[in-house]
């Protein structure tokens, strides 16, 4: 069989998995077969069935894990990412973490108690096991090591991710040259790729510090670009490279890109937090920037210099070598404040009016006049910018209650009646704590503790922080949400699983031609023996056997025997078994004379040319070599004699043997004889296949009697249902009905036989009465019945046409003309009266229903009256709205039915199975229309009472 076509075999498994999951058994035996197969053209469509089928059946893979790690260099470029991405998480569970020392040494603590080194001393004198990778890990390593050269961005970020995620921390310095060479293809990839350096960047800085000038942006970058290469650089920030990365920076605040620019200014704000020695020089700068003409800039300054200033006082409070108090940066608020007239932006006047409530005790000049200003604006101010003003009133409440209560008070009146439930419900919130009425509640006393506390830092971290769940490379990654089909990466095991499931014992490949073994001959001599017990078949089979083992091809068959004799003459060690082996071959050929009526000499040439034969055999593939056998099987059965007995459990081994090979087991489709049933019904077609297995049988009493066990019920008698064309109104006097005849036609096998009964109800007659204008979908067409003349008085006639439906449900429009009238009218088959019968056997039944399944097949169960569960009725029913035909079935609960459709002969299978007061109704039908709608029908008869 051809590489394409098992390749295309597998790349049709997932599409067959989709329509029907029920055959999920059958195909991973497919898949398993598949898995096996050595050719590199198959093996990433394999995978990718895997992948998609059964992607938990890791037991699969482990046999083929060393093949895979081989031939991952010869296989397709979208290969290689299916299988690296499978090995990237066939690793994560068969081997142990290579960096788990190392993570346990970063967790330790710099300072350590006594009672701690003490107790680690104990610990370091019990030796520790060393790690020591396994050897298919590093296969898997050294495999996909090369693949970081390929052309193909895929491969290289499916050996980068795998890098990351299996590989020791000293070795995965080896993708990011590779990263840094995708970064000169195409936007697209750019961006996937700066993605996932982002992300590995936040752990792992020494990996791309050596190629910090690849991640400066240009200007022709997309704003996607360069925010990506910001987040880059960013957190490549260290002491050392933090001067070069923040002058490169001043460079971006300029920008004309907004968005750019105000990425830029959070970027320094998260270099200042993260390096506690140039928070003061980012500081000023920032501040600097506070003047700029840009408001976008200005907004987003004074943002990160709140969260800069709220995270220096808390490191102020711990004692931090470079902590300051608020107290000295009181110009930047006193600054910030004057500016709440000129920022638009609501975020950056939130951040000023919460800097200015946070440290109102450092400008107690200024708040109170802040908070006058943004009490005759509250009305227009965003929600955002009305929620920080409720909390600088009452913050101001609780340290200047002289100056802003009744301040307070208006700007709680106001926020009483606004549109936002927020604001509404926080301000009531806040007015029983800090303007209590008669009955004060109980948390108003503890008011200054609760909103004048040490507020937490914010923390500056990457949006790439998080995205360390997902596995790089994947969508899920891309988009940070979990996307559909997404497998997540398995956690590495405590303890290593056991590595020989892996070891394959290799055949080999050759065998020495001479000196064969003494044991080995032993065993063949037994195996001659059992000559009359087995068939011939058997008997060939250990006769090439031997001469495989003791023979050489030749031309010559006298010399062949010849140098037998020499070599056997030749060995000191076992010369006289061999002898004896000799004079057993000889009996053998006696044996064999006698039972084919040859001469022994003939035999004997004869046996020796098949071994050589078998010998060419074993370097074909399984295929020829199966071909092969039969071609020689049948050059002897004709001179045998016929076994009857022994003949079937021949034939059944052969068939385990062609099994074997193929990548479909067919028992489900046919049975064990090759397609026939185990009756031997005589309604069996003879194929190829069967005659093998009933060449030997002869009919007899029990077959005959098997015939008339079957489940067959004779066709009744159906009424043909009228259907009304024309009725006496419509068409002024005119009646016409018509009825399906359920005959062939005599104009065409692809139409419908209709009968037309035409009724004159008139007081005169009716003459020229023919069809006219047609109006039909395409693929449709109508025989015209002969004209009828003239139709008397009260006169009944009849006339036949046919129309070929094209196997549709669509009306055939047509006019129906008189010599003075004109009447438009359609016909519509019922989906039963599209079928014509279709005989077959049973077993041919079986085989066309199984390929019949998934969207092809409708089923259901239906509740049956009691005046429809016995057998005639129920084939009644059936052959009312069908035409149809009954196949004899071996099982008295079942009735199988069969039909052909008549434009396009499209199999029809109708399948009932009874179970006391309830059947199962499937229809399989290769047009899915046809069977949705047979289907309808069927089951609207069987309920209807």
């Amino acid at each position: 069989m051809s590489p394409y076509v098992r390749k295309t075999t597998a790349h049709g498994i997932p599409k067959l998995y989709s329509l029907d999951p029920e055959n999920k058994e059958q195909l991973v035996e497919v898949i398993e077969k598949l898995l096996a197969d050595k050719t590199t053209l198959v093996a990433g469509s394999a995978i990718q069935a895997f992948e998609e089928v059964c992607p938990e059946r890791i037991d699969l893979i482990h046999k083929n894990y060393r093949k895979l790690c081989n031939l991952l260099v010869d296989v397709e470029e979208w290969g290689q990412v299916v299988i690296v991405n499978m090995l990237t998480r066939y690793a994560r569970t068969q081997f142990i973490n290579p960096n788990k020392t190392d993570s346990s040494k970063e967790n330790k603590s710099f300072y350590e108690d006594s009672e701690k080194e003490e107790e680690e001393e104990e610990e370091k004198e019990k030796k520790e096991p060393i790690y020591i990778m396994d050897t298919d890990h590093r296969l898997l390593l050294r495999q996909a090591k090369p693949l970081l050269n390929s052309r193909n961005s895929a491969v290289v970020m499916s050996v980068a991710q795998l890098y990351y995620h299996c590989a020791p921390k000293a070795e995965v310095g080896v993708v990011a040259k590779s990263l840094i060479r995708l970064l000169r293809s195409h936007k697209e990839v750019q961006y996937i790729v700066l993605s996932n350096i982002a992300t590995m960047s936040i752990d792992r800085k020494g990996m791309f510090e050596p190629f910090l000038k690849s991640f400066y942006i240009r200007s022709s970058d997309p704003t996607h670009i360069k925010l990506l290469k910001l987040e880059i650089l960013t957190n490549l920030a260290t002491e050392t490279n933090i001067s070069t990365i923040l002058r490169e920076l001043q460079t971006y605040v300029t920008s004309n890109d907004k968005e750019f620019a105000a990425a830029t200014i959070q970027a320094i704000g998260r270099c200042a937090s993260n390096i506690a020695e140039i928070t003061d020089t980012c500081l000023n700068g920032l501040v600097h920037l506070m003047s700029n003409r840009d408001e976008s800039v200005v907004a987003e300054s004074v943002v990160v210099i709140k969260k800069l200033l709220q995270m220096q006082r808390n490191k102020g409070s711990r004692v931090h070598p470079y902590s300051f108090a608020p107290s000295e940066h009181k110009d930047i608020i006193k600054h910030m404040a004057k500016m709440v007239d000129t920022i638009t932006v609501p975020m950056a006047r939130a951040s000023i009016l919460w800097l200015i409530g946070e440290y109102s005790e450092r400008v107690p000049k200024i708040a109170p006049d802040v908070l006058r200003k943004m009490a005759k604006t509250f009305i227009n101010e965003e929600d955002i910018v009305k929620l920080q003003i409720i909390n600088l009133a009452a913050k101001l409440c609780i340290t200047n209650p002289k100056q802003t209560k009744l301040l307070c008070q208006y700007v709680f009146n106001l926020a009483k009646y606004d549109q936002n439930y927020d604001i509404r419900d926080r301000c009531r919130f806040l007015r029983q704590m800090i303007l209590p009425g008669e009955k004060p509640s109980a948390l108003a006393k503890y008011a200054k503790k609760i909103f004048l506390a040490t507020k937490p830092a914010p923390v500056l971290e990457s949006k790439f922080k998080d995205r360390e769940q997902f596995q790089l490379g994947t969508l899920s990654h891309i988009l940070n949400t979990r996307a559909t089909g997404y497998q997540e990466l398995p956690d590495w095991p405590e303890v290593a699983p056991d590595s020989s499931v892996r070891n394959i014992e290799l055949p080999s490949l050759f065998d020495e031609p001479s000196k064969p073994k003494v044991r080995d001959r032993k065993k063949v001599v037994k195996k001659e023996k059992s000559f009359y017990s087995d068939d011939s078949s058997s008997v060939d089979e250990t006769e090439s056997s031997e001469d495989e083992d003791s023979d050489e091809e030749s031309d010559d068959e006298e010399e062949t025997d010849n140098e037998e004799v020499d070599e056997s003459s030749d060995e000191k060690s076992s010369s006289s078994e061999e002898e004896e082996s000799d004079e057993e071959d000889s009996d053998l050929d006696e044996k064999l004379a006698k039972f084919t009526g040859k001469k022994k000499e003939e035999v004997k040439v004869k046996r020796h040319v098949e071994s050589d034969e078998s010998l060419d055999d074993d370097s074909d593939d399984e295929d020829s070599s199966v071909e092969d056998s039969d071609e020689s099987e049948e050059e002897v059965k004709p001179k045998s004699k016929p076994q009857p007995k022994k003949q079937p459990k021949t034939k059944e081994k052969e068939i385990s043997k062609k099994k074997e090979d193929l990548l479909l087991d067919l028992d489900d489709a046919f049975g064990p004889n090759g397609g026939t049933s185990s009756t031997g019904t005589p309604g069996d077609m003879l194929t190829p296949s069967m005659a093998g297995s009933l060449s030997n049988m002869s009919i007899s009493d029990k077959g005959m009697s098997a015939t008339s066990s079957m489940n067959f019920v004779q066709p009744p008698q159906i009424v043909p249902k009228t259907y009304e064309l024309l009725n006496k109104i419509s068409g002024n006097g005119l009646c016409v009905s018509y009825k399906f005849t359920r005959t062939i036609s005599v104009f065409s096998p692809k139409m419908v036989s209709i009968e037309l009964v035409f009724t004159n109800n008139k007081d005169d007659a009716i003459s020229a009465i023919k069809i006219g204008d047609k109006k039909l979908q395409p693929g449709m067409e109508i025989q015209d019945f002969p004209e009828i003349d003239s139709l008397g008085e009260g006169a009944t006639t009849t006339a036949v046409f046919s129309i070929n439906f094209n196997d549709t449900t669509q009306p055939a429009k047509f006019d129906l003309c008189t010599t003075d009238q004109k009447f438009n009218v359609s016909i519509t088959a019922p989906v039963g009266e599209l079928l014509q019968p279709h005989t077959m056997s049973e077993g041919e039944f079986t085989s066309q229903q199984g390929k019949l399944g998934g969207m092809n097949e409708n089923s259901g169960t239906v509740k049956l009256p009691e005046n429809k569960r016995d057998s005639a009725s129920i084939c009644k029913c059936v052959h009312t709205v069908a035409n149809v035909i009954q196949i004899p079935s071996q099982n008295t609960q079942l009735y199988q039915f069969a039909a052909q459709t008549v434009a396009s002969n499209t199999l029809t299978l109708i399948i009932i199975k009874q179970t006391d007061d309830s059947a199962k109704l499937t229809v399989n039908c290769e047009k899915m229309v046809i069977g949705s709608m047979l289907f309808k029908d069927l089951k609207s008869i069987f309920v209807k009472e």
